[in-house]
C-alpha cells in the first residue's frame, strides 16, 4: 500500500546529514513539527516548522523529560487510518496525522564512554524518543519511521525516487531497522545497570559479556543461507560500524567467516616499519607476509601458494595504493580489506563487478566469545595473547639468531590464528607453509614441508611454530632433515626433554613459551 507524507515529526539529538532531508521534505509540501534544537535547526535553514508546544498546548516540562509524551502527538502516530472509530477519535479531539517520525536517541553510551557521573548517564537514558520510536515502527501499516542518522541518505533517495510516498515494504523495512535500534538501546542501559559499580564512580558494562546470549539488541540482518544454501543464517552486529563497504555484492556467510578470520589475524601486526597482508582461505592463512612496502608484502604473500589464493579474502594493515592494485587487480579475490585506498587505486579495483571492497575502521572489538554446543552455549575469553621475543625461554644449548627469532616471532603470530593441529614454517616475515586441522601433528609437519616444497621454498634456516607442545622428538626430528633450523613450542611435555635432546645433538634452536594456542 503506498502511502503519501503529509507530515513529519523531526527531533533528533545529531543534527549532521539532517539538512538534505528537511530540504527534500520542504520541496515535497510536507508540514514538519520540531522540538527545541532541532526546530532551531531548521528555521535556521529558513523552512517553516511548527513547535510540538503549539500542537500540543503544553510547554516542555520537567527539565526537557516530557516534550513529545501526549495525546497530540502519540495519537496522530498511533491513529490507525482504515480505522473508522480511530479517524472519528482524530477528528473529534483535533489530532493531526503524523506519517514520518525522524527521531535518534540520546548518546546513551557514548555518555557511559566518556566516564561521566551516575547523574549524567540516568539522564541520557531517552524516553520520549525511544516511545516515539516505538510507536511509528508498531504503526508502519500508516508511518515511517527513521530511526537513525546513518538512515538520512537512504531515505533522501527513497522519497526522491518515489516522489514522497512510500510502500509497506518500505515501512515495514524501517520498522524493522527501528526495533534493533531500541533494543540494543535498552539492552545497553540493562548492562548498565547490572554492572558492578566501581567505588565512587557508575557502572562499567561490558555488552558482550554481560548481555544475555542473543539479547543484545544488535542490528540483524538476514543472509541469503547460511554456511550451505539448505541452512538459513543471520548476521547480528553492526558492520557499517566496522566497514564502510566501497564495492561489491553483499556479504554471505562464509564471507563473513572469512573476515573475522582476518580481521583477527592482521591485528597481530600493528603497522610499524613494516607492511603486511594476509590471504585467507577457509578461516586459514594461504598466504602471509610483511615487508616495507606494501606491494612487497602482498607479492610475498601471493608466492606462499598462489594456488589456494584464488578465490581468496585479502586483508591488509597499510592502506593500498596504485601500484599495489595493479598487482590485486591480477587476483581473482571475493573480498579486499583495506584500513583505506588511494582514489586511483579504488577505481582500478572496482573494475570487477562482484569484488567486495571493504575499508576498515577503528572499532573495539568483544572480549568474549561464544560457541553453542551441546543443548547450551559455550563462553570464553578470547585468546588476545601472543608471545615475544622477551617472553622465550630458550632451552637448547643453540641459542636463536636475530633473524631465527624474527622468524619464530612472526610464525607463532599465524600459527595463533591457524586450526589445530597445525605447525607454521616461516623465514623472518614470510609463511612457507602450514599444516593445518590435522588429527596428528607429525600430518602437519609432513604436509607443511610438502606443500613448501610444491611451490618451491627452500627450507634450510626456516623456523617452525607448533600450537602446542611435542608429546615425542619426531617433530623435531623430521624438521631438522628438513633443513629447519629453530623451533618455538609452548612446552610443558613429560618427554620435552626428548625434543631437547635431538635439538642439541643436530644444532637446532628451540624455544618454549608457557602458553599454548589451540584453535578448534
Amino acid at each position: 500500500m503506498s502511502l503519501s507524507i503529509s507530515s513529519a515529526l523531526i527531533s533528533v539529538f545529531y543534527k549532521d546529514g539532517l539538512e538534505p532531508l528537511v530540504r527534500l521534505l520542504h520541496q515535497q509540501h510536507v508540514k514538519l513539527y520540531s522540538t527545541g534544537g532541532t526546530q532551531a535547526f531548521i528555521e535556521q535553514l529558513g523552512i517553516p516548522v511548527t513547535a510540538v508546544e503549539d500542537l500540543t498546548g503544553y510547554p516542555s516540562i520537567f527539565g526537557g523529560r516530557v516534550k513529545t509524551l501526549h495525546p497530540a502527538v502519540m495519537g496522530g502516530i498511533l491513529y490507525r487510518r482504515d480505522v473508522a472509530e480511530d479517524l472519528a477519535q482524530a477528528e473529534h479531539h483535533q489530532i493531526p496525522p503524523i506519517d514520518l517520525v525522524v527521531v535518534d536517541l540520546y548518546p546513551f553510551e557514548e555518555t557511559v564512554a566518556s566516564g561521566a557521573s551516575d547523574e549524567d548517564v540516568i539522564e541520557k537514558i531517552d524516553i520520549g524518543g525511544i516511545s516515539l520510536i516505538r510507536a511509528a515502527a508498531k504503526n508502519y501499516n500508516d508511518v515511517l519511521i527513521v530511526s537513525s542518522r546513518s538512515q538520512y541518505a537512504d531515505v533522501v533517495a527513497l522519497l526522491t525516487q518515489k516522489n514522497g510516498t512510500t510502500d509497506l515494504s518500505d515501512r515495514r523495512l524501517y520498522a524493522g531497522k527501528a526495533f534493533a535500534v531500541t533494543s540494543h538501546y535498552d539492552t545497553a542501559i540493562q548492562s548498565y545497570f547490572s554492572s558492578p559499580t566501581p567505588q565512587g564512580g557508575a557502572p562499567t558494562p561490558d555488552v558482550f559479556s554481560k548481555a544475555p546470549f542473543g539479547g543484545w539488541g544488535l542490528p540483524a540482518s538476514h543472509l541469503r543461507y547460511g554456511e550451505n544454501p539448505h541452512q538459513q543464517a543471520t548476521f547480528y552486529g553492526d558492520l557499517d560500524a566496522m566497514f564502510d563497504k566501497l564495492h561489491g555484492k553483499e556479504l554471505s556467510y562464509n564471507n563473513l567467516v572469512d573476515v573475522d578470520a582476518c580481521v583477527n589475524l592482521i591485528d597481530e601486526f600493528a603497522i610499524t616499519d613494516d607492511k603486511a597482508f594476509a590471504i585467507i582461505k577457509h578461516t586459514n592463512a594461504c598466504g602471509i607476509a610483511t615487508a616495507p612496502t606494501a606491494k612487497g608484502a602482498y607479492l610475498n604473500a601471493l608466492a606462499c601458494d598462489p594456488v589456494s589464493a584464488f578465490g581468496g579474502v585479502v586483508i591488509t594493515n597499510a592502506p593500498v595504493d596504485l601500484e599495489t592494485a595493479e598487482e590485486l587487480n591480477k587476483l581473482f579475490m571475493e573480498i579486499l580489506i583495506a584500513p583505506d585506498y588511494a582514489p586511483e587505486a579504488l577505481s582500478l579495483l572496482k573494475s570487477k563487478k562482484n569484488r567486495i571492497l571493504l575499508k576498515r575502521n577503528a572499532v573495539a572489538q568483544p572480549t568474549v566469545m561464544f560457541k553453542t554446543i551441546l543443548n547450551g552455549v559455550l563462553e570464553q575469553d578470547k585468546d588476545n595473547q601472543i608471545e615475544t621475543a622477551g617472553q622465550f625461554k630458550v632451552v637448547t644449548q643453540k641459542t636463536p639468531t636475530d633473524s631465527e627469532t624474527r622468524g619464530l616471532e612472526f610464525a607463532l603470530k599465524v600459527c595463533k590464528h591457524t586450526k589445530s593441529n597445525t605447525i607454521i614454517l616461516a623465514k623472518e616475515g614470510q609463511l612457507l607453509a602450514s599444516g593445518v586441522g590435522q588429527t596428528s601433528r607429525v600430518d602437519a609437519l609432513r604436509q607443511a614441508i610438502d606443500k613448501a616444497h610444491s611451490f618451491g621454498f627452500d627450507l634450510n634456516g626456516a623456523v617452525m611454530a607448533s600450537d602446542a607442545f611435542f608429546p615425542f622428538p619426531d617433530c623435531v626430528e623430521i624438521a631438522g632433515l628438513a633443513g629447519i633450523t629453530a623451533v618455538v613450542q609452548p612446552g610443558g611435555s613429560i618427554r620435552d626433554q626428548d625434543s631437547i635432546n635431538y635439538c642439541d645433538q643436530h644444532n637446532l634452536a628451540m624455544v618454549t613459551t608457557g602458553i599454548r594456542h589451540f584453535k578448534h
